[in-house]
């Protein structure tokens, strides 16, 4: 990427989540220069974080006041990267709720309103949903059926039905959504990760589990290449190719092994009856019916590819990571 002058004032949300801080280490990485780069976050960014250059300012996307703040900074691009990717077990479906889908919703306004020309949301491969029935791979057109009984995934749906409607409604604002896969990078840390620290690897019997990884550098390049070409369009974010949780087992020199998928639901929910879990035995099908997402459109039509394939990233994240398992 070059250093040139991009002439547009960017308001990043989420600025101090994971994916904000990688974004934000992007852009400084990589010289981007932009006329103006406010960094947005609910909690306050400590001093010895922050990037010389960029406004930082504490606020939520939920609150009224949104619009001024837009206007204030005379914003004429938002990334949007706020999500609560892992929930602990104090938070309730009705605050997931008010960040992920009313949040967004009241930035669209807020957006509209202050005459934004662009926004660029990182939706998720959750939005398709955790079934069987899904097509492999999975491309843009599918159909997203989210699951009502994940809130990440049903909440990436309900959002992406809102920005449809909005896309007809204001096709004044420019959309930019990318739908990343599983991200990995030095710091990634959740639940997905946090099956790859088991002594063993657990798969369930007849799902062989496919996992399509996404370096979370080439996520922050590509929102940073949608922004410097002020971009519009929906795109699976996936590196090339899938690894299976055998093979990553292989990979980790671990023992790998199966269990029933009736089996696993019963030790998931007695787990839950005591307190031992915040999962409950739908679970499974998260494991199960692992989204596949195609990259095609992404290398095709946006022109971006991934630095890492998907073993790559997995590779990255390994090498890392290995004094956790």
């Amino acid at each position: 990427m070059t250093a040139d002058r991009v002439a547009r004032r960017v308001l990043i949300t989420g600025a101090g989540g994971y994916l904000g801080r990688e974004t934000l280490a992007c852009m400084h990485e990589h010289g981007a220069s932009f006329d103006a780069l406010v960094a947005m976050d609910v909690r306050e960014t400590p001093a010895h974080e922050r990037i010389a250059g960029v406004t930082y300012i504490t606020g939520d996307i939920r609150d009224r006041a949104l619009r001024e703040i837009l206007l204030a900074h005379r914003i004429d691009a938002v990334a949007h990267l706020v999500a609560v990717v892992s929930p602990g077990k104090k938070d309730d479906r009705a605050f997931l709720y008010s960040v992920d889908v009313e949040g967004t919703g009241n930035l669209l306004e807020a957006c509209i309103a202050a005459g934004v020309e662009q926004i660029v949301l990182t939706s998720s491969g959750a939005a398709y949903g955790y079934y069987a029935s899904n097509p492999v791979p999975l491309k843009e057109d599918d159909a997203l059926r989210g699951n009502p009984e994940f809130a990440y995934s049903d909440h990436k749906r309900l959002v992406e039905e809102m920005l449809a409607r909005y896309r007809e409604t204001h096709p004044q604002l420019k959309q930019l959504i990318f739908r990343p896969c599983t991200i990995l990078g030095k710091n990634t840390g959740n639940q997905i990760t946090a099956l790859f620290h088991k002594k063993r690897i657990m798969g369930i019997a007849g799902a062989s589990s496919p996992f399509v990884f996404v370096w979370d550098r080439d996520v922050a390049d590509a929102i940073l290449l949608g922004l410097r070409t002020n971009a519009a369009g929906i795109y699976n974010l996936a590196g090339t190719g899938t690894l299976t949780l055998r093979e990553i087992a292989g990979l980790l020199g671990k023992p790998y092994f199966e269990v029933p998928a009736s089996l696993l639901k019963a030790a998931i929910a007695a787990l839950k009856i005591v307190g031992a879990t915040q999962y409950g035995p739908e679970q499974v099908n998260f494991l199960r019916y692992r989204p596949v997402l195609s990259n095609t459109r992404l290398l095709q039509d946006f022109g971006f590819t991934p630095a890492k394939t998907s073993r790559e990233a997995f590779e990255f994240y390994m090498a890392h990571n290995r004094h956790k398992g």
